[in-house]
């Protein structure tokens, strides 16, 4: 029997793709994967529907690397909603508790902000997609099942207020992977005493990655219906944006062939250590390996040898 023949075209790069409003992660994957008829690729890490902004989409080779981003530290831009809490933490929730807000000084609420910066332990939402047993909590959490979260190390690197009205904040965070913005806003607003649920979020960066290049489905749409391929190609960033400042080693020529077939190799002298991104002779892009004190790197993650 002779091997299935798999679909669409081989794509390779990442695509910074603003996601719009009201779509799954998954559903806008799967979009961005017809549009670019594109024959393998995933996410790095979800946004619920509510959420807007960067959401990278890692096509062929480019998903070899994903877990670079999926542990890499977010910036987001949120609005909360104060006096206001929900079973979910954010707007498509439903409202459990109203609370007086009342005046909170300038003084108070930075009080309350500062307390929340830095490294911390932080519940999971049971609206979250961490799984129990196989099955993600919020699907439980829909049938009025609660059960115990393990509080989890996170570090909120940043933390600032940019707006401000009697009932509402606007903050900008950046923080570790498994931040649950939503659960922060919570916090926030126990803290206050009033409550507070998020009714705005936006990731705004993924590790080096800014919004500054990140691209809307509808001009995806425009180019694929012109099967415009070479205009979609070139919205993509290379495979090895995805390692940013990681450092590099450049391999001779029969360093790089041996490595290829996986095998450790013998380097030049190199100020390196630990992770380095490799490539050839020909500054092609070979995939990540581990630098040795002996001297030697050690093929950790290559992407597909080309001829």
């Amino acid at each position: 029997m002779s091997a299935r023949r798999e679909k669409g075209r081989i794509v390779n790069g990442i695509l910074l793709l603003d996601k719009g409003l009201g779509i799954s992660s998954n559903g806008a994957l799967q979009e961005v994967k017809r549009l670019f008829n594109a024959r393998k690729a995933g996410h790095t890490g979800s946004l619920d529907p509510l959420a807007t902004g960067m959401l990278p989409i890692c096509f062929g080779d480019a998903t070899k690397f994903s877990q670079f981003l999926l542990d890499a530290d977010k910036a987001y831009e949120t609005t909360a909603k104060l006096g206001v809490i929900t079973d979910s933490g954010d707007a498509e929730g439903e409202v459990i508790e109203r609370r007086e807000v009342g005046q909170i000084s300038p003084e108070r609420l930075s009080e309350v902000l500062h307390q929340f910066r830095g490294d911390q332990l932080q519940t999971p939402s049971m609206f979250s997609a961490i799984k129990q047993n196989g099955r993600p909590l919020y699907e439980l959490a829909r049938q009025g099942i609660q059960v115990p979260r393990e509080p989890r190390p996170i570090t909120i690197f940043d933390l600032v207020l940019t707006n401000a009205t009697p009932d509402e904040l606007t903050l900008s965070v950046r923080c570790s992977k498994g931040t649950y913005i939503r659960s922060l806003v919570e916090d926030i607003g126990l803290a206050l005493g009033c409550g507070a649920h998020v009714i705005a979020l936006r990731r705004t960066a993924v590790a080096h990655f800014t919004q500054e290049n990140m691209v809307r489905v509808e001009l995806l749409q425009e180019f694929a219906q012109k099967n415009d391929w070479d205009a979609l190609n070139h919205l993509l960033q290379p495979v090895d944006a995805i390692l940013g400042a990681m450092p590099e080693l450049h391999l001779s020529e029969q360093a790089a062939f041996y490595l290829q077939r996986g095998q450790t190799v013998d380097v030049p002298e190199t100020n390196s250590h630990g992770d380095v991104r490799l490539y050839d002779h020909h500054q092609h892009f070979l995939g990540v390996g581990c630098f040795e004190a002996s001297g030697r790197v050690q093929p950790k993650r290559l992407i597909s040898t080309t001829s």
